[in-house]
């Protein structure tokens, strides 16, 4: 090395000071596109929350009814929010009860035994499940997961319109994530580990659910929540297949196995419900057209509060190999 050049702590600080326009142009793209993204949520919560100032403003809507009461019939000016998020929320578990299995058990078999070709085949056939148009699953739930239903209990246990055959292919349609998610989070796990139980003698299976899964449990658990929060959020399934009747019920009073928790009647989740008063005849600022911001602000904080959740199990139970 010459004499003129920098060593040490100058060539540290000469680096630091060069001048590299590629590098100042990507950085601040990036800023704009996190600034664009902040601002894009403020935006929209500052649009429900004005819009839901107008809906609790009405003489005849308190913010108390809303959370506490469990009566939602607009036309009767009752506003009990608790019917369309038991109806969200059986969907959202239904889903689950399909996918976490289904997924998992892709993700463990892609991540574990399927070859390179094997997975390079498997994986993007998977993924395309996630390309298909969410209104193409609401037909395929309305026209063959609802006959199916209605075939295998029989016409009379099955309503037409009912929150089972919602909730399944829901389920299908976020199974992708949860096996691409786990699968990512499996094959993050060192390689170290499982040679190790190898050569204690552990099988296959054995280093898949006793190793592997554990290791990579809090990026498991972060795609669980994810796709709780996209289940959730779903909106043509659930507004085709799971019918527009609200679950009114009056606690103490109704059997809550009888009606509340049967999968196989209709039941109005507040995707569903937006649909269809935003695509109705309601003039602006009526109050049952202020009614679905203030159904929408509560979806908002449902979601942000399991994406918040998703965070926290990823940063308390992840583990560094390192």
């Amino acid at each position: 090395m010459s004499p003129d050049h920098p060593t040490g702590d100058a060539f540290v600080a000469s680096l630091r000071r060069r001048r590299r326009p590629g590098e100042a142009a990507i950085l601040t793209a990036l800023f704009i596109c996190g600034f664009l993204s902040v601002a894009t949520t403020l935006g929209i919560l500052y649009e429900l929350g004005s819009e839901s100032l107008l809906f609790f403003q009405d003489p005849e809507v308190s913010l108390v009814e809303f959370i506490s009461t469990t009566v939602w019939q607009p036309q009767a000016g009752s506003f009990g929010i608790w019917p369309l998020i038991l109806s969200t929320v059986y969907i959202a578990v239904i889903a689950l009860a399909v996918a976490v299995p289904m997924g998992l058990a892709s993700a463990i078999y892609l991540a574990e035994y399927a070859g390179e070709r094997t997975r390079a085949i498997l994986k993007p056939v998977l993924e395309v499940l996630v390309g298909i148009p969410t209104v193409v699953y609401g037909f395929f739930a309305l026209t063959f997961m609802t006959p199916l239903l209605r075939n295998m209990l029989g016409s009379e246990v099955v309503e037409f319109f009912n929150i089972a055959s919602a909730g399944v292919v829901v389920g299908i349609l976020i199974t992708p994530l949860i096996s691409s998610l786990s699968e990512d989070a499996l094959r993050a796990v060192p390689d170290s580990l499982r040679q190790a139980a190898y050569a204690l003698g552990a099988s296959k299976m054995e280093v898949a659910l006793r190793i592997t899964v554990p290791a990579a449990l809090s990026g498991i658990g972060a795609s669980i929540v994810i796709a709780m929060s996209r289940a959730v959020g779903e909106t043509m399934v659930v507004a085709l297949a799971a019918g527009a009747a609200p679950r009114n019920f009056t606690l103490g009073e109704d059997p809550l196995f009888g009606y509340i928790l049967n999968p196989f009647v209709p039941g109005e989740a507040m995707t569903g419900h937006i649909v269809r008063v935003a695509s109705g005849d309601l003039s602006y600022n009526t109050i049952d057209y202020n009614s679905i911001f203030a159904i929408g602000l509560t979806l908002f904080f449902m979601t942000l509060g399991l994406n918040m959740l998703s965070r926290w199990l990823v940063a308390k139970y992840r583990q560094d190999y390192g």
